[in-house]
């Protein structure tokens, strides 16, 4: 025996490496049924790359486990995970445009009293200094859809992100402009 061939029949030589097969597995599962995975997701989230989001985490979870099984149980558990995960995406995106849908501009549009008129010209200033203070892309994403009309989808093109991505900044910053609002309000009111 040379020492460059590993000796044989020892114990840990003979051990399946697990990882790899598992690996092995996974990636046979990805490469046999992923094209189907992604059909599946797009019928119920309405967008290719939310599709691929979520495919890629139930590969993931799928990688986790401990035992993995049968090719046909991760199959179906794949698909399972999947499901799952696209039903809590579309429930988190529900909540984000609940949110994004609040008037949150419209509150301050009514002609009222001259001093109910300088309190909401003081608030827009307040509004807009909030605004001037958010992250650049948050702001962009932010202005273009509140203030310009724009949807996510042409947001996200113009500014070479995802449309999540934008959802998310645009949420972000109609929850800070609004915490601090109510805060003034409060400390106002005190």
């Amino acid at each position: 025996m040379t020492p460059e061939q590993p000796k044989r029949g020892t114990p840990a030589d003979d051990a399946p490496d697990e990882s790899g097969a598992r690996a092995a597995l996974i990636g046979r599962l990805f490469r046999e049924h992923n094209e189907a995975l992604i059909r599946f997701l797009m019928a119920r989230l309405r967008s290719y790359q939310d599709a691929r989001e979520v495919a890629q985490e139930a590969y993931v979870r799928l990688l986790s486990l401990d035992e993995p099984g049968a090719v046909s149980y991760l199959r179906a558990f794949l698909f399972k995970t999947a499901a799952n995960l696209a039903v809590d995406r579309k429930r988190r995106e529900a909540t984000h445009e609940r949110v994004a849908e609040l008037p949150l501009f419209h509150e301050f549009a009514d002609a009222r009293t001259p001093e109910r008129r300088v309190a909401d010209a003081q608030t827009l200033q307040r509004l807009h200094r909030l605004i001037d203070a958010l992250p650049p892309k948050c702001r962009q994403a932010f202005v273009l859809n509140e203030f310009h009309g724009r949807d996510f989808a042409s947001i996200a093109d113009e500014m070479k992100i995802s449309e999540r991505m934008v959802r998310k900044y645009v949420v972000r910053a109609l929850l800070h402009c609004r915490s601090q609002l109510d805060i003034d309000a409060r400390e106002a009111d005190e």
